[in-house]
């Protein structure tokens, strides 16, 4: 359950409030009357309004106030709350400011109640029959005061604790989000760079060997390459809030854009069907992982099957995305030489939560398979 913050107003009015009481009940409090009454129960209430805009002044200032009070026999107990009250901001802001507020505020009530009561001429205006002081009652009254600016420094040290705590928290959240969006964008320029090398890589071999289709090959090397740079662009953009026409919202490449991957794989002489019948709302994360296992998977066809025909299917079902690539290739040589592409998949399989089922056909042939939950 998370608190809910309160407004700068709302709590300036609260000290503004509390500044009118405490004066008010420092005039109660004292068993005499007059102008110096009026006027040194305003010092140790009215400037409480400003407490939280000028903490350390108006501690000064109440506590003076409050010390001339003790002399004074004015106000009785108000001065102890008043003077409480001034401290929690004070120990609000830092450690060091904590402490010296703290013993300013102890000086200001215990010396002088301390120096009345050791005189026993003070102060001028006698506490009321009855009623418990420094002068009747030295040890309780030192305790209590003691007691009472010790809680008001303690709950400022909590609260400002745990305000440190938050702010931790959310810096520690921020770089884990940065640290998150790296390894994301990583993947992507992982996954663009090393599926379209392998593709020119692959077309380049052809070129060296054939002699009569060397323009074909270096015409798909060309290809290959201007695609790669759109999909870098599309990834980095993402950055810039430039997204592409076959990108989702952030940048990355959606499930319309399969339709090159079908046609560079058939370009490789690779016949593919397709099954994709039209597909639901799905999230655009789940729709670029999808994109890329795929993307994975036909590189694997081109590179490793020696296949001829090779099915890809990509259903969706409420709350799942399947996807499926099927080849009639030799799948030992992919076992030979696994690289990292099966790892790919399985990390952004594992993003969501789903499975990933890879292996050779009993027909012959490799399949992979992955199913990709998402919220409905």
């Amino acid at each position: 359950m998370t608190s809910v913050p309160i407004s700068r107003r709302v709590l300036l009015t609260a000290d503004a409030l509390l500044a009118l009481t405490v004066a008010g009940a420092a005039v109660l409090r004292t068993p005499a009357s007059g102008v110096a009454v009026l006027a040194l129960s305003g010092l140790i209430g009215l400037p409480l309004a400003a407490r939280r805009r000028w903490p350390v002044p108006v501690l000064a200032l109440v506590a003076t106030a409050a010390a001339v009070a003790a002399l004074a026999g004015v106000g009785a107990e108000v001065t102890l709350w008043a003077v409480a009250f001034a401290l929690y901001p004070v120990a609000l802001t830092s450690p060091r400011a904590a402490a010296r507020g703290l013993s300013a505020a102890l000086a200001a009530i215990l010396v002088p109640g301390l120096a009345a009561a050791a005189t026993g001429r003070l102060p001028l205006i006698p506490a009321t029959a009855g009623e418990e002081s420094f002068s009747t009652a030295p040890g309780l009254v030192s305790t209590v005061s003691v007691l009472v600016l010790a809680g008001s420094w303690s709950l400022a040290w909590a609260v400002r604790t745990r305000r440190r705590h938050a702010a931790e928290l959310a810096r520690l959240r921020t770089a884990r989000a940065v640290a998150e969006e790296r390894l994301r964008i990583a993947r992507e320029v992982h996954d663009v760079v090393g599926h379209n090398l392998s593709l020119i890589a692959m077309n380049a071999a052809v070129a060296q060997h054939l002699g009569t289709e060397q323009d074909a090959a270096l015409r798909t090397i060309e290809q290959v390459s201007r695609g790669a740079l759109e999909d870098i662009r599309a990834v980095l953009g993402g950055l810039r809030d430039e997204p592409s026409a076959d990108a989702g919202q952030d940048g990355t490449p959606a499930l319309a854009g399969i339709g090159g991957l079908i046609e560079a794989t058939r370009a490789a002489g690779v016949d593919v069907t397709v099954e994709a019948p039209h597909l639901p709302a799905v999230p655009a994360a789940v729709q670029t992982s999808a994109y890329r296992i795929l993307q994975e998977a036909l590189t694997n066809v081109r590179r490793h099957a020696d296949a001829r025909h090779c099915h890809v299917a990509v259903t969706a079902t409420p709350g799942a995305l399947t996807v499926r690539v099927v080849d009639d290739g030799a799948a030992t040589l992919r076992d030979a030489a696994p690289g990292y592409g099966l790892a790919g998949m399985r990390e952004r399989v594992a993003l969501h939560g789903g499975t990933l089922t890879t292996g050779p056909q009993p027909t012959g042939g490799f399949a992979v398979r992955a199913t990709l939950p998402f919220p409905t």
